[in-house]
Protein backbone atom coordinates (compact mmCIF):
# COMPACT_ATOMS: atom_id res chain seq x y z
CA UNK A 1 0.00 0.00 0.00
CA UNK A 2 3.35 2.42 0.83
CA UNK A 3 4.39 1.35 -2.50
CA UNK A 4 1.43 2.07 -4.18
CA UNK A 5 1.29 5.37 -2.42
CA UNK A 6 4.69 6.61 -3.53
CA UNK A 7 4.21 5.14 -7.40
CA UNK A 8 0.85 7.51 -7.55
CA UNK A 9 2.58 10.60 -5.65
CA UNK A 10 5.75 9.95 -8.28
CA UNK A 11 3.44 9.94 -11.30
CA UNK A 12 1.43 13.14 -9.97
CA UNK A 13 4.80 15.26 -9.78
CA UNK A 14 6.22 13.62 -12.91
CA UNK A 15 2.98 14.73 -14.77
CA UNK A 16 3.63 18.01 -13.77
CA UNK A 17 7.32 18.35 -14.61
CA UNK A 18 6.35 17.04 -18.31
CA UNK A 19 3.70 19.74 -18.38
CA UNK A 20 5.49 22.73 -17.05
CA UNK A 21 8.29 21.60 -19.50
CA UNK A 22 5.66 21.63 -22.56
CA UNK A 23 4.72 25.04 -20.98
CA UNK A 24 8.25 26.36 -21.38
CA UNK A 25 8.45 24.93 -25.01
CA UNK A 26 5.59 26.59 -25.92
CA UNK A 27 6.68 29.54 -24.93
CA UNK A 28 4.42 29.77 -21.93
CA UNK A 29 1.30 29.92 -23.69
CA UNK A 30 -0.55 26.79 -22.16
CA UNK A 31 -2.92 27.89 -19.29
CA UNK A 32 -1.72 27.76 -16.26
CA UNK A 33 -4.34 25.03 -14.70
CA UNK A 34 -2.99 22.45 -16.60
CA UNK A 35 -0.22 21.67 -14.48
CA UNK A 36 -2.08 20.29 -11.46
CA UNK A 37 -5.33 19.27 -14.18
CA UNK A 38 -2.08 16.97 -15.46
CA UNK A 39 -0.81 15.99 -11.96
CA UNK A 40 -4.32 14.68 -10.82
CA UNK A 41 -4.90 13.09 -13.48
CA UNK A 42 -1.95 11.24 -13.93
CA UNK A 43 -2.31 10.29 -9.90
CA UNK A 44 -6.04 9.04 -11.07
CA UNK A 45 -4.79 7.08 -13.74
CA UNK A 46 -2.41 5.08 -11.81
CA UNK A 47 -4.62 4.49 -8.95
CA UNK A 48 -7.25 2.94 -11.32
CA UNK A 49 -4.28 0.96 -12.92
CA UNK A 50 -3.19 -0.09 -9.35
CA UNK A 51 -6.31 -1.25 -9.13
CA UNK A 52 -7.16 -3.18 -12.03
CA UNK A 53 -3.97 -4.86 -11.71
CA UNK A 54 -3.79 -6.18 -8.33
CA UNK A 55 -5.85 -9.92 -9.32
CA UNK A 56 -3.04 -10.32 -11.92
CA UNK A 57 -0.28 -9.37 -10.30
CA UNK A 58 -1.29 -11.34 -7.19
CA UNK A 59 -2.41 -14.53 -9.04
CA UNK A 60 0.97 -14.32 -10.86
CA UNK A 61 2.55 -14.94 -8.00
CA UNK A 62 0.35 -17.66 -5.70
CA UNK A 63 2.88 -20.58 -5.42
CA UNK A 64 1.97 -24.46 -7.52
CA UNK A 65 -1.19 -25.92 -6.15
CA UNK A 66 -3.25 -23.12 -5.50
CA UNK A 67 -6.20 -22.87 -8.21
CA UNK A 68 -8.53 -19.98 -7.69
CA UNK A 69 -12.00 -21.02 -6.71
CA UNK A 70 -13.79 -17.63 -6.48
CA UNK A 71 -13.39 -14.08 -7.48
CA UNK A 72 -15.46 -11.17 -6.49
CA UNK A 73 -15.92 -7.99 -8.44
CA UNK A 74 -15.86 -4.34 -7.16
CA UNK A 75 -18.24 -1.65 -8.06
CA UNK A 76 -18.63 1.86 -6.54
CA UNK A 77 -20.56 4.82 -6.99
CA UNK A 78 -17.71 6.95 -5.98
CA UNK A 79 -15.45 4.73 -9.17
CA UNK A 80 -17.59 5.20 -11.99
CA UNK A 81 -15.71 3.57 -14.58
CA UNK A 82 -16.37 0.18 -12.17
CA UNK A 83 -19.66 0.34 -13.67
CA UNK A 84 -18.31 -0.16 -17.33
CA UNK A 85 -15.37 -2.77 -15.73
CA UNK A 86 -15.62 -3.76 -12.24
CA UNK A 87 -12.30 -4.55 -10.44
CA UNK A 88 -11.80 -7.87 -8.73
CA UNK A 89 -11.44 -6.86 -4.79
CA UNK A 90 -10.84 -10.03 -3.43
CA UNK A 91 -10.88 -14.11 -4.22
CA UNK A 92 -10.64 -17.31 -2.90
CA UNK A 93 -8.11 -20.24 -3.85
CA UNK A 94 -8.28 -23.75 -3.10
CA UNK A 95 -4.44 -25.51 -1.86
CA UNK A 96 -5.24 -28.90 -4.41
CA UNK A 97 -2.43 -30.03 -2.63
CA UNK A 98 -3.59 -30.26 0.83
CA UNK A 99 -6.90 -31.74 -0.32
CA UNK A 100 -7.41 -35.22 1.88
CA UNK A 101 -10.09 -38.41 1.85
CA UNK A 102 -10.65 -41.06 4.42
CA UNK A 103 -10.97 -44.15 3.13
CA UNK A 104 -14.26 -45.01 4.39
CA UNK A 105 -16.13 -41.51 3.28
CA UNK A 106 -14.84 -41.24 -0.13
CA UNK A 107 -17.47 -38.38 -0.74
CA UNK A 108 -15.72 -36.03 2.25
CA UNK A 109 -12.40 -34.06 1.20
CA UNK A 110 -10.63 -31.79 3.65
CA UNK A 111 -8.55 -29.08 2.18
CA UNK A 112 -7.09 -25.82 2.93
CA UNK A 113 -8.46 -22.45 1.29
CA UNK A 114 -7.20 -19.01 1.42
CA UNK A 115 -9.01 -15.57 1.18
CA UNK A 116 -7.51 -12.87 -0.40
CA UNK A 117 -8.12 -9.38 -0.21
CA UNK A 118 -6.78 -6.43 -2.21
CA UNK A 119 -6.44 -4.68 1.14
CA UNK A 120 -6.11 -7.17 3.73
CA UNK A 121 -3.76 -9.89 5.08
CA UNK A 122 -4.48 -13.85 3.35
CA UNK A 123 -6.51 -15.77 5.73
CA UNK A 124 -6.58 -19.81 5.80
CA UNK A 125 -9.80 -21.75 6.56
CA UNK A 126 -9.45 -25.82 6.77
CA UNK A 127 -12.69 -26.91 5.08
CA UNK A 128 -14.74 -30.16 4.99
CA UNK A 129 -16.61 -30.96 2.17
CA UNK A 130 -19.19 -33.06 1.59
CA UNK A 131 -19.18 -33.72 -2.28
CA UNK A 132 -21.93 -35.77 -2.55
CA UNK A 133 -24.28 -34.10 0.23
CA UNK A 134 -23.37 -30.56 -1.16
CA UNK A 135 -22.34 -29.35 2.26
CA UNK A 136 -19.62 -27.92 3.20
CA UNK A 137 -18.40 -27.38 7.45
CA UNK A 138 -15.44 -24.43 8.54
CA UNK A 139 -13.69 -26.41 11.18
CA UNK A 140 -11.47 -23.48 12.26
CA UNK A 141 -13.95 -23.58 15.83
CA UNK A 142 -12.25 -26.64 16.95
CA UNK A 143 -14.26 -29.60 15.07
CA UNK A 144 -13.10 -32.88 16.00
CA UNK A 145 -12.92 -36.22 14.38
CA UNK A 146 -14.16 -39.97 15.81
CA UNK A 147 -12.44 -43.05 15.27
CA UNK A 148 -14.46 -43.51 11.76
CA UNK A 149 -13.37 -40.50 10.54
CA UNK A 150 -16.85 -38.70 10.96
CA UNK A 151 -16.18 -34.87 12.08
CA UNK A 152 -18.21 -34.44 15.33
CA UNK A 153 -19.12 -30.95 16.64
CA UNK A 154 -19.25 -29.05 12.96
CA UNK A 155 -21.55 -26.76 11.70
CA UNK A 156 -22.96 -28.20 8.12
CA UNK A 157 -23.86 -25.74 5.31
CA UNK A 158 -25.78 -26.69 2.68
CA UNK A 159 -24.30 -25.45 -0.78
CA UNK A 160 -25.53 -25.60 -4.20
CA UNK A 161 -24.55 -27.94 -6.70
CA UNK A 162 -22.57 -25.17 -8.47
CA UNK A 163 -20.62 -23.99 -5.31
CA UNK A 164 -17.28 -22.79 -6.91
CA UNK A 165 -15.09 -23.95 -3.57
CA UNK A 166 -17.20 -27.38 -3.71
CA UNK A 167 -16.71 -27.31 -7.16
CA UNK A 168 -12.38 -26.78 -7.24
CA UNK A 169 -12.48 -29.19 -3.95
CA UNK A 170 -14.31 -31.98 -5.06
CA UNK A 171 -12.58 -31.67 -8.73
CA UNK A 172 -9.31 -32.76 -7.56
CA UNK A 173 -8.81 -36.55 -7.44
Amino acid sequence: MFLELIGTIFAGVAAAGVMMLVNKLTGQRLPKWLVPVAAGAAMILVTISSEYGWYARTTATLPEGLSIAQTVEKQSFYRPWTYVKPYVDRFVAVDELSVQRHPDLPDQRLARIYFYGRWSPINELPVLVDCAGHRRANLADGAEFDDQGQVVNATWIRVSEDDPVMVAICGVA
